[in-house]
Protein backbone atom coordinates (compact mmCIF):
# COMPACT_ATOMS: atom_id res chain seq x y z
CA UNK A 1 0.00 0.00 0.00
CA UNK A 2 2.87 2.47 -1.45
CA UNK A 3 0.24 5.70 -0.93
CA UNK A 4 -0.95 5.29 2.73
CA UNK A 5 0.92 6.67 5.79
CA UNK A 6 3.02 4.10 7.99
CA UNK A 7 0.60 5.03 10.38
CA UNK A 8 -2.34 3.43 8.49
CA UNK A 9 -0.15 0.72 6.51
CA UNK A 10 0.31 -0.35 10.28
CA UNK A 11 -3.36 -0.31 10.92
CA UNK A 12 -4.33 -2.09 8.69
CA UNK A 13 -1.23 -4.74 8.69
CA UNK A 14 -2.19 -4.91 12.79
CA UNK A 15 -5.98 -5.86 11.33
CA UNK A 16 -5.03 -8.30 9.09
CA UNK A 17 -2.74 -9.89 11.26
CA UNK A 18 -5.51 -10.35 14.19
CA UNK A 19 -7.93 -11.75 11.92
CA UNK A 20 -5.66 -14.46 11.09
CA UNK A 21 -4.42 -15.09 14.97
CA UNK A 22 -8.07 -16.04 15.67
CA UNK A 23 -8.26 -18.72 13.14
CA UNK A 24 -4.72 -19.90 14.24
CA UNK A 25 -6.12 -19.93 17.94
CA UNK A 26 -9.45 -21.28 17.02
CA UNK A 27 -7.56 -23.99 14.58
CA UNK A 28 -7.03 -26.14 18.01
CA UNK A 29 -10.51 -26.53 18.68
CA UNK A 30 -11.57 -27.68 15.36
CA UNK A 31 -11.36 -30.99 15.37
CA UNK A 32 -14.47 -32.63 13.70
CA UNK A 33 -16.68 -31.48 11.09
CA UNK A 34 -19.49 -30.76 13.84
CA UNK A 35 -17.19 -28.22 15.24
CA UNK A 36 -16.32 -26.47 11.84
CA UNK A 37 -19.40 -26.20 10.37
CA UNK A 38 -21.81 -25.14 13.88
CA UNK A 39 -19.03 -25.03 16.73
CA UNK A 40 -20.59 -27.68 18.26
CA UNK A 41 -23.83 -25.76 19.28
CA UNK A 42 -22.29 -22.95 22.40
CA UNK A 43 -22.32 -19.74 21.21
CA UNK A 44 -24.30 -17.09 23.06
CA UNK A 45 -26.87 -15.67 20.77
CA UNK A 46 -25.59 -11.62 20.95
CA UNK A 47 -22.58 -13.39 19.10
CA UNK A 48 -25.03 -14.75 16.56
CA UNK A 49 -26.56 -11.29 16.18
CA UNK A 50 -23.87 -9.35 16.04
CA UNK A 51 -22.54 -12.02 13.36
CA UNK A 52 -26.03 -11.87 11.45
CA UNK A 53 -25.41 -7.96 11.33
CA UNK A 54 -21.90 -8.19 10.35
CA UNK A 55 -23.09 -10.17 7.66
CA UNK A 56 -25.63 -8.10 6.41
CA UNK A 57 -23.12 -4.71 6.68
CA UNK A 58 -21.26 -6.15 3.63
CA UNK A 59 -18.76 -3.81 1.57
CA UNK A 60 -22.26 -3.58 -0.51
CA UNK A 61 -23.74 -1.58 2.01
CA UNK A 62 -20.51 0.21 3.24
CA UNK A 63 -19.72 1.27 -0.45
CA UNK A 64 -22.96 0.49 -2.39
CA UNK A 65 -25.58 1.87 -0.24
CA UNK A 66 -23.80 5.83 -0.25
CA UNK A 67 -23.06 5.50 -3.80
CA UNK A 68 -26.73 4.83 -4.20
CA UNK A 69 -28.06 7.70 -1.97
CA UNK A 70 -25.24 9.79 -3.71
CA UNK A 71 -26.74 9.44 -7.29
CA UNK A 72 -30.32 9.30 -6.66
CA UNK A 73 -32.10 9.05 -3.19
CA UNK A 74 -33.08 6.70 -0.30
CA UNK A 75 -35.68 4.44 -1.75
CA UNK A 76 -33.07 1.55 -1.51
CA UNK A 77 -33.53 1.95 2.19
CA UNK A 78 -37.25 0.52 2.19
CA UNK A 79 -35.09 -2.54 1.94
CA UNK A 80 -34.61 -2.25 5.37
CA UNK A 81 -37.89 -1.18 6.30
CA UNK A 82 -38.93 -5.01 5.26
CA UNK A 83 -36.50 -6.48 7.40
CA UNK A 84 -38.73 -6.53 10.78
CA UNK A 85 -41.98 -8.57 9.02
CA UNK A 86 -39.44 -10.92 7.50
CA UNK A 87 -37.84 -11.13 10.68
CA UNK A 88 -41.41 -11.98 12.89
CA UNK A 89 -41.84 -14.83 10.29
CA UNK A 90 -38.51 -16.33 10.45
CA UNK A 91 -38.69 -16.60 14.36
CA UNK A 92 -41.87 -18.05 14.50
CA UNK A 93 -42.22 -20.51 12.29
CA UNK A 94 -38.30 -21.11 10.46
CA UNK A 95 -36.25 -20.72 13.62
CA UNK A 96 -37.99 -23.54 15.55
CA UNK A 97 -38.22 -25.89 12.10
CA UNK A 98 -34.98 -26.10 11.59
CA UNK A 99 -33.76 -26.40 15.53
CA UNK A 100 -36.54 -29.66 15.86
CA UNK A 101 -35.24 -31.15 12.75
CA UNK A 102 -31.73 -30.81 13.78
CA UNK A 103 -30.71 -31.11 10.36
CA UNK A 104 -27.50 -28.61 9.56
CA UNK A 105 -28.31 -28.28 5.78
CA UNK A 106 -30.93 -25.86 4.71
CA UNK A 107 -31.85 -27.92 2.07
CA UNK A 108 -31.44 -31.49 3.32
CA UNK A 109 -35.60 -31.36 4.08
CA UNK A 110 -36.64 -30.49 0.09
CA UNK A 111 -35.46 -34.10 -0.63
CA UNK A 112 -38.21 -35.19 1.85
CA UNK A 113 -40.57 -33.38 0.35
CA UNK A 114 -40.32 -33.88 -3.03
CA UNK A 115 -37.48 -35.74 -4.32
CA UNK A 116 -33.40 -35.73 -4.73
CA UNK A 117 -34.11 -33.30 -7.78
CA UNK A 118 -35.43 -30.24 -5.12
CA UNK A 119 -32.43 -30.46 -3.12
CA UNK A 120 -29.90 -30.41 -5.77
CA UNK A 121 -31.75 -27.36 -7.45
CA UNK A 122 -32.17 -25.43 -3.93
CA UNK A 123 -28.30 -26.39 -3.75
CA UNK A 124 -27.43 -24.96 -7.12
CA UNK A 125 -29.11 -22.00 -6.52
CA UNK A 126 -27.72 -21.03 -3.19
CA UNK A 127 -24.11 -21.62 -4.47
CA UNK A 128 -24.73 -19.14 -7.69
CA UNK A 129 -26.51 -16.95 -4.99
CA UNK A 130 -23.19 -17.08 -3.10
CA UNK A 131 -20.51 -16.87 -5.85
CA UNK A 132 -22.40 -13.55 -6.61
CA UNK A 133 -22.37 -12.21 -3.28
CA UNK A 134 -18.75 -13.35 -3.03
CA UNK A 135 -18.28 -11.54 -5.94
CA UNK A 136 -19.86 -8.34 -5.82
CA UNK A 137 -18.27 -7.88 -2.58
CA UNK A 138 -15.14 -8.76 -4.06
CA UNK A 139 -15.20 -6.17 -6.12
CA UNK A 140 -16.97 -3.56 -3.76
CA UNK A 141 -13.75 -3.52 -1.84
CA UNK A 142 -11.61 -3.89 -4.66
CA UNK A 143 -13.22 -0.87 -5.85
CA UNK A 144 -12.31 1.23 -2.62
CA UNK A 145 -8.78 0.03 -1.87
CA UNK A 146 -7.66 0.89 -5.52
CA UNK A 147 -8.57 4.55 -5.12
CA UNK A 148 -6.13 4.32 -2.14
CA UNK A 149 -3.04 1.87 -3.17
CA UNK A 150 -2.92 2.68 -7.25
CA UNK A 151 -2.28 -1.51 -7.02
CA UNK A 152 -4.83 -3.40 -9.46
CA UNK A 153 -8.46 -4.34 -8.53
CA UNK A 154 -7.79 -8.10 -9.41
CA UNK A 155 -4.21 -8.01 -6.85
CA UNK A 156 -6.19 -6.60 -4.31
CA UNK A 157 -9.17 -9.25 -4.22
CA UNK A 158 -6.42 -11.64 -4.35
CA UNK A 159 -4.42 -10.05 -1.46
CA UNK A 160 -7.46 -9.80 1.01
CA UNK A 161 -8.95 -12.93 -0.39
CA UNK A 162 -6.10 -14.97 0.45
CA UNK A 163 -6.40 -13.68 4.00
CA UNK A 164 -9.89 -14.26 4.21
CA UNK A 165 -9.23 -17.86 3.53
CA UNK A 166 -6.52 -18.72 5.90
CA UNK A 167 -8.47 -17.85 8.43
CA UNK A 168 -11.81 -19.07 7.80
CA UNK A 169 -10.44 -22.51 6.76
CA UNK A 170 -8.09 -22.36 9.91
CA UNK A 171 -10.91 -21.91 12.38
CA UNK A 172 -14.49 -22.88 10.53
CA UNK A 173 -17.49 -21.39 12.01
CA UNK A 174 -16.44 -20.17 15.34
CA UNK A 175 -13.50 -18.26 13.75
CA UNK A 176 -16.28 -16.79 11.27
CA UNK A 177 -18.36 -15.66 14.28
CA UNK A 178 -15.77 -14.11 16.30
CA UNK A 179 -13.97 -12.42 14.08
CA UNK A 180 -17.31 -10.77 12.56
CA UNK A 181 -18.15 -10.14 16.07
CA UNK A 182 -15.04 -7.62 16.01
CA UNK A 183 -15.63 -6.51 12.49
CA UNK A 184 -19.48 -5.53 13.58
CA UNK A 185 -17.93 -3.30 15.90
CA UNK A 186 -15.03 -1.80 13.85
CA UNK A 187 -17.15 -1.58 10.68
CA UNK A 188 -19.46 0.29 12.70
CA UNK A 189 -17.13 2.90 13.86
CA UNK A 190 -15.61 3.72 10.30
CA UNK A 191 -19.01 4.51 9.48
CA UNK A 192 -19.82 7.11 12.25
CA UNK A 193 -16.00 8.49 11.58
CA UNK A 194 -16.32 8.98 7.42
CA UNK A 195 -20.36 11.09 8.86
CA UNK A 196 -18.28 12.47 11.29
CA UNK A 197 -15.04 14.08 8.77
CA UNK A 198 -18.15 15.01 5.90
CA UNK A 199 -20.45 17.00 8.74
CA UNK A 200 -17.36 18.81 10.11
CA UNK A 201 -15.97 19.77 7.03
CA UNK A 202 -19.49 20.75 5.67
CA UNK A 203 -19.96 24.47 6.09
CA UNK A 204 -23.47 25.06 7.93
CA UNK A 205 -22.92 21.24 9.04
CA UNK A 206 -25.89 19.03 9.76
CA UNK A 207 -28.80 21.54 8.67
CA UNK A 208 -27.33 22.67 5.46
CA UNK A 209 -26.92 19.08 4.68
CA UNK A 210 -30.52 18.42 4.99
CA UNK A 211 -31.22 22.08 2.74
CA UNK A 212 -29.79 20.52 0.44
CA UNK A 213 -30.72 16.52 -0.19
CA UNK A 214 -34.22 18.12 0.96
CA UNK A 215 -34.00 20.98 -2.33
CA UNK A 216 -32.99 18.39 -4.41
CA UNK A 217 -34.99 15.01 -3.01
CA UNK A 218 -32.53 12.99 -1.94
CA UNK A 219 -34.27 11.80 1.41
CA UNK A 220 -37.17 10.70 -0.76
CA UNK A 221 -38.26 6.71 -0.35
CA UNK A 222 -39.53 6.44 -3.72
CA UNK A 223 -42.98 6.97 -5.35
CA UNK A 224 -45.84 5.80 -3.58
CA UNK A 225 -47.54 5.06 -6.83
CA UNK A 226 -49.06 1.50 -7.54
CA UNK A 227 -46.33 1.07 -10.50
CA UNK A 228 -43.68 -2.02 -10.94
CA UNK A 229 -42.45 -0.50 -13.64
CA UNK A 230 -40.02 1.39 -11.93
CA UNK A 231 -37.83 1.22 -8.72
CA UNK A 232 -41.02 2.51 -6.60
CA UNK A 233 -41.57 2.19 -2.93
CA UNK A 234 -43.55 -0.71 -3.21
CA UNK A 235 -41.14 -2.30 -5.42
CA UNK A 236 -37.98 -2.50 -3.27
CA UNK A 237 -40.33 -2.99 -0.24
CA UNK A 238 -41.81 -6.40 -1.97
CA UNK A 239 -38.49 -7.05 -2.87
CA UNK A 240 -36.95 -6.67 0.58
CA UNK A 241 -39.31 -8.49 1.93
CA UNK A 242 -38.81 -12.13 -0.09
CA UNK A 243 -34.94 -11.26 -0.13
CA UNK A 244 -34.59 -11.06 3.48
CA UNK A 245 -37.44 -13.79 4.13
CA UNK A 246 -34.59 -15.81 1.92
CA UNK A 247 -31.89 -14.66 4.20
CA UNK A 248 -33.97 -15.63 7.20
CA UNK A 249 -35.32 -18.62 6.03
CA UNK A 250 -33.74 -20.42 3.78
CA UNK A 251 -30.14 -19.11 3.55
CA UNK A 252 -27.11 -21.13 4.74
CA UNK A 253 -25.43 -18.58 6.00
CA UNK A 254 -28.09 -18.12 8.80
CA UNK A 255 -29.56 -21.55 9.16
CA UNK A 256 -26.60 -22.81 10.12
CA UNK A 257 -26.11 -20.39 12.53
CA UNK A 258 -29.50 -21.24 14.24
CA UNK A 259 -27.56 -24.48 15.03
CA UNK A 260 -24.61 -22.53 16.53
CA UNK A 261 -26.49 -21.54 19.28
CA UNK A 262 -27.70 -23.24 23.01
CA UNK A 263 -31.18 -22.76 21.97
CA UNK A 264 -34.37 -21.68 20.13
CA UNK A 265 -35.18 -18.44 21.80
CA UNK A 266 -31.41 -17.71 21.84
CA UNK A 267 -31.25 -18.53 17.59
CA UNK A 268 -34.26 -15.93 17.58
CA UNK A 269 -32.88 -13.57 19.71
CA UNK A 270 -29.62 -13.88 17.43
CA UNK A 271 -32.01 -12.81 14.47
CA UNK A 272 -34.21 -9.65 16.14
CA UNK A 273 -30.62 -8.00 17.03
CA UNK A 274 -29.47 -8.41 13.73
CA UNK A 275 -32.54 -5.89 12.65
CA UNK A 276 -32.32 -3.94 16.04
CA UNK A 277 -28.53 -3.16 14.79
CA UNK A 278 -29.16 -3.22 11.19
CA UNK A 279 -32.14 -0.63 10.18
CA UNK A 280 -30.71 2.57 12.14
CA UNK A 281 -27.05 1.71 10.80
CA UNK A 282 -28.16 1.19 7.02
CA UNK A 283 -30.19 4.71 7.54
CA UNK A 284 -26.58 6.23 8.47
CA UNK A 285 -25.04 4.91 5.67
CA UNK A 286 -27.92 6.48 3.50
CA UNK A 287 -27.34 9.98 5.10
CA UNK A 288 -23.04 9.33 4.58
CA UNK A 289 -24.38 9.24 1.05
CA UNK A 290 -26.64 12.30 1.34
CA UNK A 291 -24.41 14.02 3.08
CA UNK A 292 -21.16 13.30 0.75
CA UNK A 293 -23.57 14.62 -2.57
CA UNK A 294 -24.23 17.92 -0.39
CA UNK A 295 -20.21 18.15 0.59
CA UNK A 296 -19.33 17.76 -3.10
CA UNK A 297 -22.09 19.85 -4.13
CA UNK A 298 -20.60 22.77 -2.51
CA UNK A 299 -16.63 21.74 -3.75
CA UNK A 300 -17.66 22.00 -7.17
CA UNK A 301 -14.05 21.42 -7.75
CA UNK A 302 -13.85 17.58 -5.83
CA UNK A 303 -16.93 16.66 -8.20
CA UNK A 304 -15.40 17.46 -11.12
CA UNK A 305 -12.10 15.23 -9.74
CA UNK A 306 -14.44 12.54 -9.57
CA UNK A 307 -16.39 13.24 -12.81
CA UNK A 308 -12.55 13.51 -14.38
CA UNK A 309 -11.57 10.26 -12.35
CA UNK A 310 -14.33 8.28 -13.95
CA UNK A 311 -14.23 9.26 -17.45
CA UNK A 312 -10.35 8.46 -17.31
CA UNK A 313 -11.56 4.50 -16.06
CA UNK A 314 -13.89 4.69 -18.77
CA UNK A 315 -11.37 6.03 -21.89
CA UNK A 316 -8.31 4.41 -20.47
CA UNK A 317 -6.76 5.04 -24.29
CA UNK A 318 -8.53 8.25 -24.78
CA UNK A 319 -7.61 11.61 -25.47
CA UNK A 320 -7.36 14.64 -22.93
CA UNK A 321 -10.07 16.23 -25.16
CA UNK A 322 -12.60 13.02 -25.41
CA UNK A 323 -11.96 12.15 -21.37
CA UNK A 324 -13.29 15.72 -20.23
CA UNK A 325 -16.01 15.19 -22.40
CA UNK A 326 -17.24 12.72 -21.05
CA UNK A 327 -16.63 13.64 -17.64
CA UNK A 328 -19.00 16.58 -18.57
CA UNK A 329 -21.83 14.57 -19.17
CA UNK A 330 -21.40 11.78 -16.12
CA UNK A 331 -24.17 12.52 -13.56
CA UNK A 332 -24.53 11.87 -9.71
CA UNK A 333 -25.75 8.17 -10.20
CA UNK A 334 -22.26 7.58 -12.81
CA UNK A 335 -20.20 8.48 -10.34
CA UNK A 336 -21.91 7.44 -6.96
CA UNK A 337 -19.69 4.24 -6.08
CA UNK A 338 -16.37 6.51 -6.61
CA UNK A 339 -17.41 9.02 -4.22
CA UNK A 340 -16.50 7.79 -0.82
CA UNK A 341 -13.07 6.37 -2.08
CA UNK A 342 -12.14 10.21 -3.42
CA UNK A 343 -13.23 11.45 -0.32
CA UNK A 344 -10.88 8.87 1.91
CA UNK A 345 -8.25 9.73 -0.23
CA UNK A 346 -8.35 13.05 -0.34
CA UNK A 347 -10.18 14.03 3.23
CA UNK A 348 -9.45 11.83 5.80
CA UNK A 349 -6.31 12.37 8.17
CA UNK A 350 -3.53 9.91 8.69
CA UNK A 351 -4.23 7.48 11.05
CA UNK A 352 -7.95 7.67 10.84
CA UNK A 353 -7.62 6.26 7.31
CA UNK A 354 -6.39 3.16 7.91
CA UNK A 355 -9.30 2.39 10.44
CA UNK A 356 -11.65 3.12 7.58
CA UNK A 357 -9.96 0.89 5.11
CA UNK A 358 -9.70 -1.45 7.88
CA UNK A 359 -13.52 -1.45 7.94
CA UNK A 360 -13.93 -1.53 4.33
CA UNK A 361 -11.59 -4.32 4.68
CA UNK A 362 -13.93 -6.21 7.59
CA UNK A 363 -17.26 -5.14 5.68
CA UNK A 364 -16.19 -7.93 3.21
CA UNK A 365 -14.19 -10.27 5.18
CA UNK A 366 -17.29 -10.82 7.31
CA UNK A 367 -19.77 -11.85 4.68
CA UNK A 368 -17.40 -13.55 2.48
CA UNK A 369 -16.05 -16.05 5.26
CA UNK A 370 -20.02 -16.90 6.58
CA UNK A 371 -20.39 -17.52 2.45
CA UNK A 372 -17.32 -19.85 1.87
CA UNK A 373 -18.17 -21.46 5.27
CA UNK A 374 -21.74 -22.18 4.11
CA UNK A 375 -20.96 -23.39 1.09
CA UNK A 376 -18.51 -25.30 1.73
CA UNK A 377 -20.86 -26.78 4.27
CA UNK A 378 -23.73 -27.65 1.74
CA UNK A 379 -21.11 -28.85 -1.19
CA UNK A 380 -19.87 -31.55 1.53
CA UNK A 381 -23.66 -32.79 3.16
CA UNK A 382 -25.73 -32.40 0.02
CA UNK A 383 -23.53 -32.83 -2.99
CA UNK A 384 -20.00 -34.93 -1.97
CA UNK A 385 -21.77 -36.78 0.88
CA UNK A 386 -25.06 -37.26 -1.14
CA UNK A 387 -23.84 -38.53 -4.34
CA UNK A 388 -20.55 -39.07 -4.18
CA UNK A 389 -19.36 -40.72 -1.22
CA UNK A 390 -21.77 -40.74 1.52
CA UNK A 391 -19.28 -43.12 4.11
CA UNK A 392 -16.18 -40.22 4.99
CA UNK A 393 -14.75 -40.60 7.69
CA UNK A 394 -14.25 -37.62 10.15
CA UNK A 395 -11.37 -37.01 9.32
CA UNK A 396 -12.03 -37.00 5.72
CA UNK A 397 -15.18 -35.03 6.09
CA UNK A 398 -12.93 -31.92 7.78
CA UNK A 399 -10.49 -32.64 4.86
CA UNK A 400 -13.13 -32.07 2.48
CA UNK A 401 -14.79 -28.87 4.49
CA UNK A 402 -11.07 -27.43 4.57
CA UNK A 403 -10.43 -27.97 0.43
CA UNK A 404 -14.12 -26.75 -0.23
CA UNK A 405 -13.46 -23.46 1.42
CA UNK A 406 -10.41 -23.01 0.11
CA UNK A 407 -11.90 -23.57 -3.44
CA UNK A 408 -15.10 -21.32 -2.78
CA UNK A 409 -12.91 -18.60 -1.62
CA UNK A 410 -10.84 -18.38 -4.88
CA UNK A 411 -14.21 -18.94 -6.89
CA UNK A 412 -15.59 -15.79 -5.35
CA UNK A 413 -12.41 -13.41 -6.05
CA UNK A 414 -12.33 -15.33 -9.59
CA UNK A 415 -16.47 -13.84 -9.94
CA UNK A 416 -15.07 -10.42 -8.27
CA UNK A 417 -12.73 -10.34 -10.83
CA UNK A 418 -14.78 -10.48 -13.52
CA UNK A 419 -17.53 -7.82 -12.63
CA UNK A 420 -14.61 -5.09 -12.74
CA UNK A 421 -15.98 -2.82 -15.01
CA UNK A 422 -19.76 -2.40 -13.95
CA UNK A 423 -22.14 0.81 -12.89
CA UNK A 424 -23.26 -0.41 -9.88
CA UNK A 425 -22.18 -3.17 -6.90
CA UNK A 426 -25.35 -2.76 -5.68
CA UNK A 427 -27.49 -3.16 -8.57
CA UNK A 428 -25.37 -5.86 -9.80
CA UNK A 429 -25.77 -7.75 -6.51
CA UNK A 430 -29.50 -7.34 -6.49
CA UNK A 431 -29.85 -8.48 -9.64
CA UNK A 432 -27.82 -11.72 -9.65
CA UNK A 433 -29.56 -12.40 -6.12
CA UNK A 434 -32.93 -12.18 -7.85
CA UNK A 435 -32.25 -14.33 -10.42
CA UNK A 436 -30.90 -17.06 -8.29
CA UNK A 437 -33.03 -16.72 -4.83
CA UNK A 438 -35.69 -16.70 -6.65
CA UNK A 439 -36.86 -19.67 -7.75
CA UNK A 440 -35.21 -21.29 -4.38
CA UNK A 441 -37.60 -19.67 -1.94
CA UNK A 442 -41.10 -20.36 -4.12
CA UNK A 443 -40.03 -23.96 -3.71
CA UNK A 444 -38.82 -23.70 -0.18
CA UNK A 445 -42.56 -22.17 0.37
CA UNK A 446 -43.97 -24.44 -1.66
CA UNK A 447 -42.96 -27.48 0.62
CA UNK A 448 -43.42 -26.31 3.66
CA UNK A 449 -46.60 -24.84 3.55
CA UNK A 450 -48.08 -26.73 1.23
CA UNK A 451 -48.45 -30.49 2.99
CA UNK A 452 -50.42 -31.56 -0.04
CA UNK A 453 -48.15 -31.02 -3.08
CA UNK A 454 -46.69 -33.90 -4.65
CA UNK A 455 -43.61 -34.57 -6.54
CA UNK A 456 -44.69 -33.83 -9.49
CA UNK A 457 -47.08 -30.80 -8.94
CA UNK A 458 -43.71 -28.94 -7.18
CA UNK A 459 -41.35 -30.26 -10.36
CA UNK A 460 -43.61 -28.67 -12.93
CA UNK A 461 -44.38 -25.12 -11.20
CA UNK A 462 -40.27 -25.32 -10.85
CA UNK A 463 -40.22 -25.90 -14.21
CA UNK A 464 -42.42 -22.65 -14.78
CA UNK A 465 -41.01 -20.29 -12.81
CA UNK A 466 -37.36 -20.80 -14.08
CA UNK A 467 -39.15 -20.06 -17.73
CA UNK A 468 -40.57 -17.07 -16.18
CA UNK A 469 -37.24 -16.07 -14.05
CA UNK A 470 -35.22 -16.32 -17.39
CA UNK A 471 -38.12 -14.58 -18.99
CA UNK A 472 -37.90 -11.69 -16.67
CA UNK A 473 -34.01 -11.68 -16.67
CA UNK A 474 -33.25 -11.65 -20.44
CA UNK A 475 -36.26 -10.81 -22.43
CA UNK A 476 -34.78 -6.64 -22.50
CA UNK A 477 -32.27 -8.26 -24.75
CA UNK A 478 -34.85 -9.22 -27.78
CA UNK A 479 -34.38 -7.36 -30.54
CA UNK A 480 -36.49 -4.53 -31.30
CA UNK A 481 -39.18 -5.95 -33.50
CA UNK A 482 -40.07 -8.09 -30.28
CA UNK A 483 -40.47 -5.17 -28.41
CA UNK A 484 -43.88 -6.22 -27.09
CA UNK A 485 -42.38 -9.72 -25.35
CA UNK A 486 -40.02 -7.82 -23.38
CA UNK A 487 -40.29 -7.77 -19.33
CA UNK A 488 -42.29 -4.15 -18.29
CA UNK A 489 -41.22 -4.43 -15.25
CA UNK A 490 -38.64 -3.47 -12.99
CA UNK A 491 -35.54 -5.91 -12.42
CA UNK A 492 -36.36 -6.24 -8.58
CA UNK A 493 -39.58 -7.67 -9.81
CA UNK A 494 -37.52 -10.50 -10.59
CA UNK A 495 -37.51 -12.32 -7.30
CA UNK A 496 -41.02 -11.31 -6.44
CA UNK A 497 -42.85 -12.71 -9.46
CA UNK A 498 -40.56 -15.93 -9.89
CA UNK A 499 -41.34 -17.04 -5.92
CA UNK A 500 -45.09 -16.44 -6.24
CA UNK A 501 -45.36 -18.20 -9.83
CA UNK A 502 -43.64 -21.27 -8.07
CA UNK A 503 -45.57 -20.96 -5.39
CA UNK A 504 -49.20 -20.66 -6.93
CA UNK A 505 -48.26 -23.12 -9.65
CA UNK A 506 -47.82 -25.72 -7.48
CA UNK A 507 -51.03 -24.92 -5.50
CA UNK A 508 -53.11 -24.65 -8.49
CA UNK A 509 -51.69 -28.01 -9.71
CA UNK A 510 -52.08 -29.72 -6.26
CA UNK A 511 -56.05 -28.10 -6.62
CA UNK A 512 -56.47 -29.33 -9.71
CA UNK A 513 -55.73 -33.09 -8.91
CA UNK A 514 -57.37 -33.41 -5.62
CA UNK A 515 -60.91 -32.09 -7.82
CA UNK A 516 -60.13 -35.15 -9.97
CA UNK A 517 -60.59 -37.52 -6.83
CA UNK A 518 -57.04 -38.38 -6.84
CA UNK A 519 -56.36 -39.57 -2.64
CA UNK A 520 -54.60 -36.84 -0.93
CA UNK A 521 -51.12 -38.07 1.13
CA UNK A 522 -49.89 -35.02 3.37
CA UNK A 523 -46.52 -34.32 4.81
CA UNK A 524 -45.66 -36.45 8.13
CA UNK A 525 -45.40 -34.21 10.96
CA UNK A 526 -41.83 -33.59 11.76
CA UNK A 527 -41.01 -32.13 7.69
CA UNK A 528 -44.06 -29.30 8.11
CA UNK A 529 -43.75 -26.04 9.12
CA UNK A 530 -46.95 -25.86 11.08
CA UNK A 531 -46.56 -28.78 12.75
Amino acid sequence: MKTLPALDLSVILVYLAGMIAVGVYFSRKTGSADQFTTASGRIPGWAIGMSLYATFLSSNTFLGVPGKAFGANWNSFVFSLSMPLAAWVATRFFVPFYRHTGEVSAYTHLEHRFGPWARTYAVVCFLLTQLARMGSIFFGIALSLQALTGYPMATIMLVVGSCIIIYTVLGGMEAVIWTEVVQGVVKTSGAVIILWLVVQGMPGGVSHIMDIGTTDNKFSLGSFAPDFTQPTFWVVLLYGFFMNLNNFGMDQNYVQRYHTTTSINEAARSVWLCVYLYVPISLLFFFIGSALYAYYQTNPDLMDAVRLQVATERLPAGSQAAIRQLAGTLSAADIGDKVMPHFMVNKVPAGLLGLIVAAIMSAAMSTISSGMNASATVFSMDIYQRYINPNLSAKNSLRLLYIATTLFGVFGMLTGIAMIGVKSVLDVWWLLSGIFAGGMLGLFLLGIISRQTRNAEAFTATVVGVLVIVWLTFSGQLPAEYTYLRNPLNQNMTMVIGTLTIFLVGLLLTKLRSRKGEPVPTTPPHRSLTN
